[in-house]
């Protein structure tokens, strides 16, 4: 038995402790299952928190792992309380260390925490066409750190998440929907019914058009060589430049065979003979 104090003594020497005794491991490793037992409870507890919140669906894990470490820092904090170690010097040690360490990564932090913005408010999704901080193109993922957009040209980039957080968001998925103003100039020549009628009838025949609102054509602005036409139409959000570049050469085509001349800046000149 006394070699068995003697030993402990030893050990507690050489982890700070003075006068550890078979007692003192006993209460410990009492403290550590009841520990252990309160920890799983609270775990379980958090766990059904966080499965009724979908607004924190994505950041599950990260919030999990979090809530376990603090727990069982605390539980170890605890225990050097209970063995009567000055715990003041570890604490202050930790912080100051906390303070180096999110100094150091003070650009990954920030990161993180727009992240954490992000997966919360979910401003987009995978999949969404999306415009943020002079990118444009299609989400491809969004993880803790940084953004993946998917340009038109097939560009894979990579954006910080704290310049995405702190930027404006133009989503042009997210209300499955969207409207399209197309203009168009004809001659003064040409009768506004004629040139009304000519583009009605690309807007009526082109696939990929919502009826409901029903496109519409406006005589929107006369200019100094011509009058403007403005065709209002809504599309579903896929298919947007398909019926764009589609309605861009009908339309065309549609003036040709009602013979409405599509103009472009110019200049007459008239010369008065005397």
């Amino acid at each position: 038995m006394e070699t068995v104090e003697e030993a402990l003594r030893a050990i507690g020497r050489t982890v700070g402790i003075q006068d550890l005794t078979l007692g003192d491991v006993v209460r410990v490793a009492a403290i550590v299952l009841v520990g252990w037992l309160v920890i799983r409870l609270l775990m379980r507890m958090v766990d059904r928190m966080l499965d009724r919140s979908r607004s924190v669906s994505a950041i599950k894990p990260y919030i999990h792992t979090a809530v376990n470490i603090f727990l069982w820092v605390l539980l170890a904090l605890m225990l050097a309380g209970t063995l009567d170690v000055d715990v003041t010097s570890v604490i202050a040690l930790l912080s100051v260390a906390g303070l180096a360490v999110s100094m150091a990564l003070q650009n990954t932090l920030s990161n993180l925490a727009g992240g954490l913005v992000l997966l919360v408010t979910k401003p987009f999704s995978p999949g969404d066409f999306v415009e943020a901080d002079g990118v444009s193109g299609t989400i491809s993922a969004v993880n803790m750190s940084y953004t993946t957009f998917i340009t038109p040209d097939n560009k894979e980039i990579f954006v910080p998440n704290s310049q995405l957080s702190a930027a404006k968001i133009i989503n042009y998925n997210r209300l499955g929907r969207r409207r399209m103003d197309l203009k168009f100039t004809a001659s003064y020549d040409a009768p506004t019914a004629q040139v009304r009628a000519a583009i009605q009838e690309v807007l009526d025949a082109a696939p990929g058009i919502l009826r409901d609102p029903a496109p519409v054509v406006y005589l929107s602005e006369y200019q100094s060589s011509s009058i403007e036409y403005l065709a209002r139409l809504w599309t579903a959000a896929a298919d947007y430049w398909d019926v764009y570049y589609a309605l861009l050469e009908g339309v065309r085509e549609s003036f040709a065979r009602h013979g409405v001349e599509m103009t472009y800046d110019h200049l007459n000149v008239h010369i008065v003979e005397r």
